[in-house]
């Protein structure tokens, strides 16, 4: 409600009348959301520019000209005449049958909601991000998240997520993405299956072209946040094939021992350099990519050795650069359940060229 505030000849059609007008909503009022119009309740101020509102239980921030108070929504479905009320028999009332809303599954996301604010040059810049983990399935889960900058946790928690729930994580300074973050998820259902695999595992890393398209597209758009799916459906279980040692020797299969397979194996090293001109004499007439294909290929081979052979670590010689290789190979370390740590630090023999990796049997 606006106050006016009288001239000293108490007159206000005059030039000296003034209005004051407070802020217009309020933690607790109920509003109207314009584009879906259904009623909810503020329960936070996000900035100047966009509120959360509660409706039925889900919350979600929305600009605050999207909504509207719901006074005029409801004066205008009332009707003007009331019809005189006919008597009823209990035979001709009609049973009422139950509304049944279902809905729809499309799976595990990670929301990211950017916070704005105007720049000396009245430019809309984001200052940070806040994070919330969406369930748009009917399964709760388990869940433990990871935020990781160059490959170091940075943030860890662990709780669970219901169906069809938004789950706040917490908010990260938008200058931090430009550090490389990881943002690592490994869920287990709240009610284990036999059916259903033990945990599963998904990670997200944005990349910084990719981070800032989506940004922009927050801008032009007039929305609220953009999100990624972490998956679809938790997976089944695998089932692996067992096979009949007896039956395989019985064949003819010649049928060894896995204690003594490494005997059979290439030697392990402790230090790999990718290098191309270390990796093939014709590298000068290679791609870009062909170099980086190569070096990821002999990355693998003398990784899977060193685990094969249960080595306690291996120094892998990547070179400074651009960092490509390195971030590659940092990558896939992530992912990797027997890599136990991995540290790119000072070498003195490899600078800060070079990833030490730490395993675990």
């Amino acid at each position: 409600m606006c106050v006016a505030s009288l001239p000293a000849g108490g007159d206000l059609e005059g030039a000296g009348g003034s209005y004051l007008c407070p802020m217009k909503y309020q933690l607790g009022d109920i509003v109207l959301i314009l584009h879906s119009n259904e009623e909810g309740t503020i329960v936070d101020f996000i900035n100047d520019k966009m509120v959360m509102v509660d409706v039925k239980g889900v919350r979600f921030p929305v600009y605050k000209d999207q909504i509207d108070f719901p006074y005029f929504k409801r004066f205008s479905e009332k009707k003007n005449f009331q019809q005189a009320k006919q008597k009823k028999y209990i035979d001709d009332v009609k049973k009422e049958k139950p509304s049944v809303t279902k809905k729809e599954e499309d799976g595990v996301w990670i929301t990211f909601l950017p916070v704005m604010d105007t720049d000396e040059f009245g430019d809309l810049v984001v200052e940070e991000l806040k994070l919330h983990l969406v369930n748009r399935t009917a399964t709760a889960y388990n869940f433990t998240y990871a935020l990781n900058f160059f490959g170091e946790k940075d943030f860890e928690l662990k709780n669970r997520i219901n169906p069809f729930e938004d789950f706040y994580l917490h908010d990260i300074p938008f200058a931090d993405m430009n550090d490389s973050p990881s943002f690592e998820f490994d869920f287990t259902l709240l009610q284990t299956e036999k059916t259903k695999a033990d945990h599963y595992e998904s990670v997200f890393k944005p990349k910084a072209k990719q981070l800032f398209a989506k940004i922009e597209e927050v801008k032009e758009k007039n929305i609220a946040t953009f999100s990624y799916k972490l998956f679809d459906k938790y997976p089944d279980k695998v089932v692996e094939d067992k096979v009949e040692l007896g039956k395989l020797a019985a064949k003819g299969y010649k049928v060894y021992n896995a204690k003594e397979a490494r005997q059979h194996l290439e030697a392990p090293r402790t230090v790999i350099d990718l290098h191309a001109e270390k990796l093939t004499d014709d590298w000068k007439n290679l791609s870009n990519y062909e170099i980086l294909s190569l070096q990821l290929k002999t990355f693998e081979k003398y990784y899977d050795l060193a685990v094969a052979h249960m080595q306690p670590s291996l120094i892998v010689v990547h070179g400074l650069g651009t960092g490509r290789l390195r971030d590659e190979i940092h990558e896939l370390l992530r992912m990797r359940k027997e890599v136990k740590s991995f540290v790119n630090q000072y070498h003195p023999q490899f600078g800060y060229g070079a990833t030490e990796i730490y395993f675990q049997y």
